[in-house]
């Protein structure tokens, strides 16, 4: 783990280890299968998730590989939660629901299924297991009512002999160690990108496979709409988790499965390029979905049975503006018109992609609002990661790079999963995003607005603003409309022909790309053994007025600008500072990593 993962295990990993890998271990001697290989803590690709144990062998019938998914539970009891099969309750977790092991172990099957290339169009060559070695049935009867099929199956310490017989049915030890690094060596077929599916994802929920933290956040959904249609109930339900770790997954998922349904649900963000791509993408029957934070200030209370805040990090103080109409017009939290509109409210955000003034969203101020109106919430933490090739350590090495969490900067020792690289040019960056677009891999270019931004000329061309040196390119366009070749702004990072434009955070935020070039500009700059912003340098609109924007939070809003921007990579990213101490302090933090 330390070599592969960069990380230590903790201790309960390891007395988790010492119990369950040695009854497995037990389990295959006595099975015959001492040689089938066996992959422990194995990582699903583009995420941090870990498999228990993968056994690799052959199909002792049909010839050829056999893979079989474990996941090892030391549960002695455990009971399903308020009628909802798929999730349930176990002491070790207090009265919290998880997830049941067999839906689990199903979710791995599938993913695998959907992301390594070695899998791709086969039949009948991975099963998957739950096996809680510890567990009588009597503790854990409720729980082998679940559904199980080829994918996902439940066994107990009392099914030993039936585990035994099934791995004997999955397994030989015969070519186990090829069929073993096939796995291991596979490619990793692009993932199934969020808005490029957004549109079949609101017919066919299965173009995503919800994991662990995930599905528990689907499934409560489901069943607190089913209690308040039952019993005229309402909660509130929180899903915070960083970058990439599948909130907007978990969005259009229950959007497409409550339409399916016929519950009344909408989808509303604070982004407007957001909510326009879904639009776009979805088709006009279904556009009228996806609206925004400030449209439901005369919304009839409990109107909808769901409404999805998504990106709820960008909710305002209030909803109104300078073109709201007077008689709308009131002192009412936006958060509180959310909580009302719905019976249940979903909010999904990352409180520190908070990047403009006057964007508030946090988990504890939702909670004490819901909380004041006397509801149950229901927290829910995505601790996985699934942008940055699912790397986890690349997001924690950003946030220790700008000061967004303690510990101070330290070198990327690399990771096979992620790329990061400097350049020493502007050209330089465009011109290895643009093998990786010759390589019909999608990339972009991006940076801090440290530029002004133009109008297009009356010809229609676009201004070069961002000039480096005697490198310059035009900033995404500002308005709806495409104009010559670049499409509207908020199509820019979903557009093939958004590369050539640099795009800022308004337009980058929410999405994500195979390949990320990331222009630090001068408003962020390393001195010695600190960052210093430079609120001169910068050029937002919003940053201007330093009643409303004190130094202190300009200082934390462009560092959180720069964590947006860097994050929005799934297989690498190219950094470049136009401040040459700062290039040579990021060349220094990469510079030993090894390059792909």
């Amino acid at each position: 783990m330390a070599h592969r993962m960069k990380r230590t295990a903790s201790a309960s990993e390891i007395r988790s280890w010492d119990a369950s890998l040695a009854a497995l271990a037990a389990d295959l001697e006595q099975a015959g299968l001492q040689g089938v290989e066996v992959l422990v803590e194995y990582q699903l690709p583009l995420s941090s998730k870990r498999v228990d144990v993968v056994l690799a062998g052959q199909h002792p019938r049909h010839g050829g590989p056999s893979y079989v998914v474990v996941e090892l539970k030391q549960w002695t009891t455990a009971t399903v939660f308020e009628d909802q099969p798929e999730l349930v309750v176990q002491p070790t977790y207090g009265r919290r629901p998880i997830l049941h092991p067999v839906a689990q172990v199903r979710g791995y099957v599938e993913y695998m299924i959907d992301f390594l290339g070695s899998l791709h169009a086969t039949e009948d060559v991975v099963t998957g297991v739950a096996y809680l070695h510890n567990a009588t049935d009597d503790g854990v009867a409720e729980l082998c009512n679940y559904p199980q099929d080829a994918l996902g199956r439940l066994f107990t310490a009392r099914d030993r002999g039936a585990f035994l017989d099934h791995l004997r049915s999955r397994l030989s030890p015969t070519n186990a160690s090829i069929y073993a690094d096939r796995l291991v060596n596979s490619f990793v077929a692009p993932s199934r990108q969020l808005l490029a599916v957004a549109a079949e994802e609101l017919r066919i929920r299965e173009q995503f496979v919800l994991l662990d933290e995930q599905r528990v956040a689907y499934d409560l959904v489901l069943h607190e709409v089913e209690k308040a249609k039952q019993g005229n109930s309402k909660a509130v339900v929180i899903v915070s988790g960083g970058p990439g770790s599948g909130k907007s997954v978990i969005a259009l998922s229950l959007l497409g499965e409550l339409g399916r349904r016929g519950i009344r649900v909408a989808h509303a963000t604070g982004s407007r390029s957001f909510t326009q791509t879904l639009r776009k993408v979805t088709g006009r029957r279904v556009a009228a979905l996806f609206r925004y934070f400030n449209q439901f200030m005369d919304a009839e209370p409990n109107g909808l049975d769901v409404l999805i805040a998504d990106e709820a990090h960008r909710l305002r103080e209030t909803s109104a503006n300078r073109w709201t109409k007077a008689e709308l017009r009131s002192d009412k939290r936006q958060v509180d018109e959310l909580i009302d509109a719905a019976r249940v409210p979903v909010f999904l955000l990352d409180q520190n992609q908070v990047v403009r003034p006057g964007e508030m969203g946090t988990v504890e101020d939702i909670e004490k609002h819901a909380r004041e109106r006397g509801l149950d919430v229901y927290r829910i933490d995505l601790n996985t990661q699934y942008r940055s090739g699912g790397s986890a350590e690349y997001v924690e090495w950003v946030e220790r790079l700008l000061g967004l969490s303690p510990g101070g900067p330290v070198s990327w020792e690399g990771n096979d999963r992620f790329e990061v690289r400097t350049a020493p040019s502007p050209s330089a960056m465009e011109g290895a995003l643009a093998d990786k677009l010759a390589a019909h891999q999608n990339a972009r270019m991006a940076a801090g607005y440290c530029w002004t931004w133009s109008d297009p000329r009356a010809d229609g061309s676009l201004v070069p603003d961002v000039q480096i040196g005697e490198w310059s390119r035009p900033w995404n366009l500002k308005g709806d409309r495409a104009i010559g070749d670049a499409p509207p702004a908020a199509l820019w990072a979903s557009d093939e022909r958004g590369f050539g434009q640099v795009g800022c955070v308004y337009t980058a935020q929410g999405f994500e790309y195979e390949w990320n070039g990331v222009l630090i500009g001068p408003d962020l700059v390393w001195r010695t053994d600190r960052w210093v912003p430079v609120r001169s340098a910068n050029r937002d609109p919003d940053f201007r007025n330093t009643k409303k924007v004190s130094d202190a939070d300009f200082d934390v809003l462009v560092r959180n600008v720069y964590k947006v921007l860097l994050t929005r990579g799934l297989r690498g990213v190219y950094l470049h500072s136009t401040d040459p101490e700062t290039q040579g302090f990021l060349e220094q933090m990469v510079s030993d990593a090894p390059r792909r």
